[in-house]
């Protein structure tokens, strides 16, 4: 069985977000901080050899301070970010350990996952060496270029929403990295097709989708109880009753 590496961003300034007391993945979706539900889905799995968590300078004390018990509990490692997301996947992958066969970057602000959906991108990704989940854009696209005034409509007939997990050969990441030069990417998968390489579509739900405003604090909080659920005996029994709150 590959092992897995998981690198969780969770450096941003949360600056659309909202909010002056907490950051987006520090924040209460129902009781448990957005970052700790993300880290549940990878902490768990038995592929997962090492889960990462990449925070900003400025949150490091507070954090430690404020989440000690569930560091301990989950064993994940902590690493400074740096000033661009790339930066600070940089710095989480610099940390990951001998061994490792495969690094998947998500987004620690992206917590409404389904195991089919780790499942089916980690295979992918054994299989093709690089792999995202995506979702089709469903929406009419328009592009405006400056003012409120419509310049253009643009097709929407190849273009996928990246979502992550995004999943690669750990060598090919570290290649990706070591290339960069000054390209700001916004994703990883941006960074392996500078090299040329070829990355793999996913298809996921629009449920996966990230926090980053209060509107999608609300909408999280809507389909926290509708993510896909692998079966358990509980949910087996006619008289189970699921706590959503609980999900």
């Amino acid at each position: 069985m590959s092992k897995f590496a998981v690198i969780l961003p969770a450096a941003g300034k949360s600056s659309r977000f909202g909010n002056a007391r907490d950051k987006k993945v520090f924040t209460n979706l129902k009781e448990r901080a957005v970052w700790i539900r993300t880290a549940e889905h990878f902490v768990e799995r038995q592929d997962v050899a090492q889960t990462i968590i990449v925070i900003s300078p400025e949150d490091e004390e507070r954090f430690k301070e404020k989440f000690r018990p569930n560091l301990a509990f989950m064993n994940i490692d902590i690493v400074l970010g740096g000033a661009e997301r790339a930066d600070s996947v940089a710095n989480g992958l610099a940390v990951v350990k001998e061994g490792i066969d495969f690094v998947a970057v998500h987004d620690a602000a992206r917590p409404l996952l389904a195991k089919k959906w780790i499942d089916d991108v980690f295979a992918k990704a054994v299989e093709t060496n690089a792999a995202i989940l995506a979702h089709k854009v469903a929406s009419t696209l328009k592009r405006v270029k400056t003012g409120d005034t419509i310049e253009e409509t643009v097709s929407r007939d190849e273009l996928w929403e990246a979502q992550t997990p995004q999943v690669f050969l750990k060598s090919l990441l570290e290649e990706a990295f070591a290339q960069r030069g000054g390209l700001n990417a916004t994703d990883e998968a941006q960074l392996v097709e500078n090299l040329g390489k070829s990355v793999s579509i996913v298809q996921c739900s629009a449920i996966n989708l990230k926090i980053t405003t209060q509107d999608d604090l609300k909408m999280a909080e809507a389909l926290l109880a509708v993510v896909p659920k692998e079966k358990t005996l509980r949910s087996l029994h006619p008289f189970a009753d699921e706590d959503p709150s609980r999900l």
